[in-house]
């Protein structure tokens, strides 16, 4: 399918476009006019999307626990000319408490959620500097800014996210770079069908923790409010804003949360106030 005409056709790099939020956003991209390189771990999910859409869409297969795969895809994907928009996708949550995770499911969970959109980012700013300019979004969550059990290791990548892109954010802005991270709630893209879970323990299975697993354990899709079609217009809409916002909040439970969780830590800070001066030098 050839591209609109009468609108200037862009460069989208998607990673974790096999499902979700990541192929409606590809999709979205693709039925705009712009060209998408999306990577995925199955070749073949994409298929009907390349049928479509032609040499407009290129399927790249990307392991991002694998540093050297990630160069490999990320320089051939600037080799092949500029990229405009970069959307750091992918991603998975382990749920148990911290205690019962495994070093393998700890470190897996930052490698995906934080150390690859790191890397990722860091590839493309020169050339983006270099070009004049250009979009990274990452797409966080409510969990990057409200902490519930079972999530420890997914809010360290998810937070630890959040931190960097506001620092990147301020480093780049001269040079007409926006990072924007977006923030959904409960969407209807199959995440929770897709969680891991650790190896349950006895000693946490009548508390916090038990009971929020047993929760995500049968929890059904269809309550979930957020419509990831919705969203990725949302997304989309954004990349043509000339300035955006550096943090995107979607979804009623998300606001909801977040405006919750903000409070109570300002509410917190408040009262610390006196104690915060009383620990300067006295002059």
């Amino acid at each position: 399918m050839p591209a609109p005409s009468g609108r200037a056709s862009r460069h989208w790099f998607v990673t974790g476009a096999s499902g979700g939020l990541g192929r409606h956003l590809t999709e979205h991209a693709l039925r705009n006019g712009d060209r998408v390189t999306a990577t995925v771990r199955r070749p073949a999910a994409l298929e009907d999307l390349r049928e479509t859409y032609g040499d407009r869409l290129t399927v790249e297969i990307l392991d991002l626990t694998r540093p050297a795969d990630v160069d490999k895809v990320v320089g051939g994907t600037l080799r092949s000319g500029q990229v405009d928009i970069v959307v750091n996708n992918a991603g998975h949550a382990v749920v148990g408490a911290a205690e019962e995770m495994t070093v393998e499911q700890i470190r897996d969970q930052i490698e995906v959620l934080l150390l690859a959109p790191m890397m990722i980012t860091r590839a493309f700013l020169q050339p983006m500097r270099e070009q004049g300019g250009g979009r990274i979004i990452q797409i966080s969550s409510v969990g990057g800014q409200v902490g519930i059990p079972t999530h420890s290791s997914y809010h360290a990548g998810k937070w630890g996210l959040e931190g960097f892109t506001e620092s990147v954010s301020r480093e780049v802005s001269d040079f007409n770079i926006h990072l924007t991270l977006v923030e959904p709630g409960a969407t209807r893209t199959g995440f929770a069908s897709a969680l891991q879970y650790t190896t349950e323990t006895t000693v946490y299975r009548d508390n916090a923790v038990g009971r929020t697993r047993h929760y995500l354990e049968t929890a059904d899709e269809s309550v979930f409010t957020g419509d990831p079609a919705k969203l990725a217009a949302a997304i989309y809409d954004t990349t043509r804003h000339p300035r955006p916002p550096l943090r995107l909040t979607l979804g009623s439970d998300t606001y909801s949360a977040i405006h919750a969780a903000l409070t109570e830590r300002l509410t917190a800070l408040e009262t610390q106030k006196d104690l915060a001066e009383s620990v300067a030098f006295t002059h």
